[in-house]
């Protein structure tokens, strides 16, 4: 590359990529599809998301027929020719299965309209659900099994309905039969039409994710970078956190927890959730002290954050409280649809996060005394008669809260860490170059408290590497030739929540660091290996990271000050610009 061009690592909603030379993305890691999530542009909850069905659109293969026959080429509620005719053979039990596994909540969809008979039947095995739908009207004639959970049937235009099945259990098998009348199977040569069968843990049926030989995927995967838009839509950053277990079951199937006092919960399409979806809940009081718990396992003497998503439905004081580690409340008043502070016993204080649309994710730490903790919920310590809408509980263990995980299970899960690499032996000259990132670290534990790896020289153990030290802010290791040059540079100004910009400046003698405007420390007589660099994040705390330039050549002091000093990525641009420096995105 040539001196005096930079190169700027910026953030779009694909991936981080430097753009000049080749395919540059960094890649990413976090070990599970289903566990991480994100805020999308449209400021809502992103999950990973998978289809375990095979074959999710082909039923000649992987499906076993069964008195059935199916016959492809037909037109599908989504105007192509991919819906298959599902025909009786003969009379009996007609039917098309897959046998699959899996664990916890899960829903079972399919698209289907009347073809010579108009009903189906949805049945689960292992996890015992079975439900008839009438596509004649879109009306769900009997529902039943003993894990069954929900059902739903939603027209989506032309005789064509989604019809889908939730259940909590042990698959083992899944069925359609296509059915005259409720109870009455299809003779032979009568039938549905039917498209697109999914299977997915949650408790909805979310938008229809194509499999083939293996499963299908979509959302926020494990090899996928976290674009975070909770700052704006116009401005998304990178969420890089560590790894984080919530140990909260069923932490969005409220009718798995226990209650107090017998509150009526139900799953309800009163109002959306976080996630854009109807998977909240509803809590009815029946008195003010009316609650639903759960128990969950902790590690005595270590630091938990509590953390639910709540939205008031005339709730005027609701309360969020843990028993046993310890037997702690956080009373709150609702006052215009936003929760405020009435009371706490907790020694930290909570944390109020606004995610739209009247809902707001309410966060507590404190440290366990016991090694079981129950986490409740009263819908409103005062007036029995208003209640509350629920979403993601999550007990993580930590000292500040991450961003929600998941659990369908009766179990716990657990979130990788973030990881980012990048190998680029052309990029950068290590005998001349700036480094320049802009970053909001998100919170900090007792453990080890390296933020992220900056960059590192292939086959030696040379690297600069940036640390957010537990008590004193920022620091910067460089390790050369075998030994610190400086072991840290510490910042008290850096703190959680805070956004700075910082960069590194290096002309093979001198090291200039530079912190919001200002020279901070410098350093002479550093010397590096001539070699291929790394470039590498990793997530040993919560951070977001903004922006990142690399230039192959060192910046003078003046213009350090002038790039970190900037206030927006157009001041960055002005910057370059000015300086002739091109920058790219």
């Amino acid at each position: 590359m040539q001196t005096g061009v930079s190169h700027n690592f910026s953030v779009d909603n694909v991936s981080v990529r430097e753009v000049v030379v080749g395919d540059a993305d960094f890649t990413f890691s976090r070990g599970s599809n289903l566990t991480a999530t994100r805020i999308d542009s449209n400021g809502l909850i992103e999950k990973g998301r998978e289809n375990l069905l095979l074959q999710s659109n082909q039923f000649d293969t992987t499906w076993a027929l069964s008195s059935t026959s199916v016959t492809s080429g037909q037109g599908g509620y989504d105007g192509s020719s991919d819906a298959w005719l599902l025909n009786s053979t003969t009379t009996g039990f007609p039917r098309i299965a897959q046998n699959v596994t899996s664990s916890g909540v899960a829903t079972y969809s399919v698209y289907a309209k009347p073809a010579t008979d108009g009903f189906v039947l949805m049945r689960t095995f292992g996890a015992d659900s079975s439900v008839w739908f009438d596509l004649t009207n879109g009306t769900i004639p009997n529902a039943a099994g003993s894990q069954y959970v929900s059902s739903s049937i939603q027209s989506v235009g032309n005789g064509w309905y989604r019809c889908s099945v939730t259940f909590n259990g042990s698959l083992t098998s899944l069925r359609i039969y296509p059915a005259s009348a409720y109870g009455v199977y299809s003779t032979s040569g009568n039938g549905v039409y039917i498209q697109d069968a999914q299977l997915e843990q949650g408790l909805v049926a979310t938008e229809y994710i194509e499999s083939g030989a293996s499963k299908g995927l979509a959302g926020i995967l494990e090899d996928s970078p976290r674009f975070d838009y909770s700052g704006g839509a116009s401005c998304p950053s990178l969420l890089l956190e560590p790894s984080r277990g919530n140990v909260v079951s069923y932490s969005e199937y409220f009718d798995d927890w226990s209650i107090q006092n017998t509150p009526s919960l139900s799953i309800t399409n009163e109002t959306l959730s976080p996630e854009g979806l109807y998977n909240s809940y509803r809590i009815d009081a029946i008195s003010n002290s009316s609650a639903i718990y759960k128990s969950s396992t902790t590690a005595n003497g270590s630091d938990y954050t509590a953390s639910v998503f709540l939205k008031t439905n005339g709730s005027t004081r609701s309360t969020l409280q843990t028993y046993d580690a310890p037997n702690a409340k956080l009373n709150f008043n609702w006052v215009n649809g936003e929760p405020q502070t009435h009371s706490n016993e907790f020694s930290n204080d909570p944390i109020y996060e606004d995610y739209g649309n009247g809902w707001y994710r309410i966060s507590i730490s404190f440290t366990a005394t016991d090694v079981t903790n129950r986490l409740y919920i009263y819908p409103d310590r005062v007036d029995a008669s208003k209640s509350i809408f629920c979403y993601g509980a999550q007990l993580e263990q930590g000292s500040y809260p991450t961003s929600y995980i998941p659990n369908h299970s009766g179990g716990s899960v657990t979130r990788d860490v973030d990881g980012a690499t990048k190998a680029e032996d052309s990029l950068i000259s290590t005998q001349a170059f700036t480094l320049f990132f802009e970053h909001t670290p998100l919170g900090r534990n007792d453990g080890t408290s390296r933020v992220f790896s900056i960059m590192s020289i292939s086959g030696t153990s040379e690297y600069i590497g940036f640390f957010l030290n537990n008590t004193q802010g920022l620091n910067v290791y460089l390790l050369s030739n075998g030994g610190y040059v400086f072991g840290s540079l510490e910042n008290d100004a850096w703190d959680v929540g805070s956004k700075s910009k910082f960069c590194l400046s290096y002309d093979g003698n001198a090291l200039k660091y530079f912190i919001n405007g200002s020279l901070y420390d410098s350093a002479t007589g550093i010397t590096f290996v001539d070699g291929d660099t790394e470039f590498e994040f990793r997530s040993c705390e919560a951070s977001k990271q903004h922006q990142m330039l690399v230039f192959s050549t060192a910046l003078s002091t003046a213009d350090c000050e002038i790039l970190t000093g900037a206030t927006s990525y157009e001041s960055f641009s002005a910057m370059a610009t000015a300086l002739n420096y091109t920058t790219y995105e």
